[in-house]
C-alpha cells in the first residue's frame, strides 16, 4: 500500500505483483469534470486492487467522494454523494475487450503506463446524472410582490396602441 498515489501506473505490471493503491485524488485535478462541478473542491477516495484470473488481468475496488455539482434548475451547488464499485479488465485490444467476461468494463492499455486520475474520472463521468438536481422542489419559491406589481402595470401600459396617435391623425385628413 502506498501512503500517495502515484501519477501514471502500469495496470499490467500492477497486476501481475498483485498491487493495491489507496489514497485520495484532489477533485481539482479532475479537468474533464470541471463543467459540470460548481466547486472543485474536495477528494476522490481510491481504493484499488490489481490481480489475475487466469488470462484476465483486473483492476477491482471502490471510489467514493462527495462532489459539488451544479443544480439544473437553480443553478446553484448540490451535494452529491458518490460511491462506486469498479471492475475492469485490462485489455491491449479491442478484440480482448470484446472478449472479457459480461461483469468487467474494458481498460485499454497501449503504452503501459496510463494516468490513474484518468481511470477514476472516466468512472465519475459514467456515474454522474446528465442533469443533477436537488431532491427539494428548489424553484418554488415565494413571488416577489415587487416584480408582480411592475408586470402587472407593463401588462396595463402595453394595452395602449403605440399606433393610436396615427389612427387619430388619420381620422382628422392631416395626413
Amino acid at each position: 500500500m502506498l501512503a500517495r498515489l502515484p501519477e501514471f501506473i502500469d495496470p499490467l505490471h500492477l497486476a501481475d505483483k498483485r498491487g493495491e493503491l489507496k489514497g485520495q485524488i484532489p477533485v481539482s485535478s479532475l479537468d474533464r469534470l470541471a463543467d459540470i462541478l460548481f466547486s472543485d473542491s474536495g477528494v476522490v477516495t481510491v481504493d484499488l486492487f490489481f490481480g489475475r484470473e487466469g488470462r484476465l488481468a483486473k483492476v477491482e475496488g471502490k471510489i467514493e467522494a462527495v462532489l459539488e455539482l451544479e443544480c439544473q434548475n437553480c443553478l446553484q451547488a448540490v451535494q452529491w454523494p458518490v460511491s462506486n464499485s469498479i471492475k475492469l479488465g485490462i485489455v491491449t485490444s479491442i478484440d480482448q475487450a470484446n472478449r472479457l467476461p459480461e461483469e468487467y468494463e474494458p481498460l485499454l492499455v497501449d503504452e503501459g503506463k496510463v494516468l490513474l486520475k484518468n481511470i477514476v474520472e472516466d468512472e465519475l463521468l459514467l456515474i454522474l446524472p446528465t442533469f443533477p438536481k436537488h431532491q427539494h422542489n428548489c424553484l418554488a419559491q415565494k413571488p416577489d410582490i415587487k416584480k408582480v406589481d411592475s408586470l402587472s402595470h407593463e401588462q396595463q401600459s402595453s394595452t395602449e396602441n403605440p399606433f393610436s396617435i396615427l389612427a387619430k391623425l388619420k381620422n382628422t385628413g392631416d395626413l
